[in-house]
């Protein structure tokens, strides 16, 4: 195998799909890359995790057809250090160690067999009738702000998944680790006829949304094909499973109306709640809120270290209300909220409460206060 490429070209591709590769591995090769020559002076390159598998095509010129599979992290970290000049890989026939070269560097690296490398993953063939086409700004600003409320990674039941529902024209985006929930509605205006709900892996959508500034196109296409998802763009593939299950019926949970409600400046309110946040136990990140008369005061403390205490001005005027909440959960809705105020409806102490921009825009977060000791 040998082919010449251009440095900046290889390293977005590596940036691409490296995102795939496995943390913690049971097979080293999930740690590689698979590097292949294609017929028409293109190099494919191939990472997986057995879960999300990224594959994108690079143009190069292919002096020799190949294929070999090298560690993701010792490949990103040589080429990021080149000249920006043409590097050349060459690989002897029935060798493993790889030789890359650029100006007057020089490197020897070891590679794992392409045939250690899972098949299935980089032969997946897909079936366009099951695609549709979704417009990617409305979709990536959907998952930026609905996804943060989902589980842990490490969670493998339908919590750890963000739901995704096409309805015409209309992309409602949601996810709940159970102590909160987002949800945002996008409007769409490529025609989806037929309903269509996908809980997608929460990782997946987060590495896609990472390396979708790579992609050149306004929109993407993507296809279902029984319990596996793929988006398509020009050059890049993405392949996930998807997540099985009835996902909790999160729109029941939202409140129509809140008996309480305050007005907040969004900026203020996340100074104020970071100043706060130096005070508090680690352990529990609480944060009380007191509403009272115009007026939001935020009080924190560790009993071996010391309190905080911060007052900023609101829109408020219901009987006095104090509530808690981590504090995390606060600052997560905040900082996703594409407006200057944010309204927050309250009812009781231990009552679900309720952030929403004071805007046009359709998105809410459902907060889960906890109890004051």
């Amino acid at each position: 195998m040998k082919f010449i490429i251009g440095k900046e070209d290889l390293l977005n591709g590596i940036r691409i799909v490296e995102r795939a590769t496995s943390q913690k591995a049971v097979q080293p090769v999930l740690y590689n890359i698979l590097i292949e020559t294609l017929e028409n002076n293109q190099i494919r390159l191939t990472a997986t995790d057995l879960v999300l598998t990224v594959i994108t095509k690079v143009d190069a010129q292919v002096q020799e057809q190949g294929k070999i599979t090298l560690p993701a992290k010792k490949l990103n970290e040589i080429i990021s250090k080149l000249g920006n000049d043409l590097v050349t890989f060459e690989i002897e026939n029935g060798s493993t160690n790889v030789t890359i070269t650029c100006q007057k560097s020089k490197f020897d690296i070891i590679g794992i067999s392409s045939s250690e490398f899972p098949s299935d993953v980089f032969n997946y063939e897909i079936d366009d009738t099951k695609c549709f086409d979704v417009e990617l700004k409305p979709f990536l600003k959907g998952i930026r702000q609905a996804g943060f409320a989902s589980a842990s990674y490490e969670v493998s039941n339908l919590l750890s998944g963000i739901v995704c529902d096409f309805n015409e024209g209309i992309l409602e985006i949601a996810s709940t680790d159970g102590n909160r929930l987002a949800r945002v509605r996008e409007k769409l205006s490529s025609g989806i006829i037929e309903q269509t709900q996908l809980i997608i892996p929460s990782r997946t959508l987060n590495e896609f949304l990472k390396m979708s500034s790579f992609i050149e196109e306004d929109s993407i296409k993507i296809c279902k094909d029984k319990a596996t998802i793929v988006f398509k763009s020009e050059k890049i593939l993405t392949i996930s499973r998807l997540l099985e299950g009835q996902f909790p019926r999160y729109n029941q949970l939202i409140p129509s109306e809140t008996p309480k409600k305050a007005i907040v400046n969004v900026s203020q309110l996340i100074s104020a709640l970071e100043r706060v946040s130096v005070m508090v136990n680690d352990k529990t990140s609480i944060v009380k809120m007191h509403f009272a008369d115009n007026e939001l005061t935020l009080t924190a403390d560790t009993p071996d270290a010391g309190k905080s205490e911060d007052t900023i001005d609101i829109q408020y005027t219901d009987e006095e209300l104090l509530i808690a909440f981590n504090y995390k959960f606060v600052l997560d809705a905040l900082r996703i909220i594409e407006s200057d105020e944010v309204i927050i409806g309250l009812n009781a102490p231990l009552s679900a409460t309720v952030l929403k921009p004071n805007s046009e825009e359709d998105f809410i977060c459902l907060i889960m206060p906890v109890q004051i000791r």
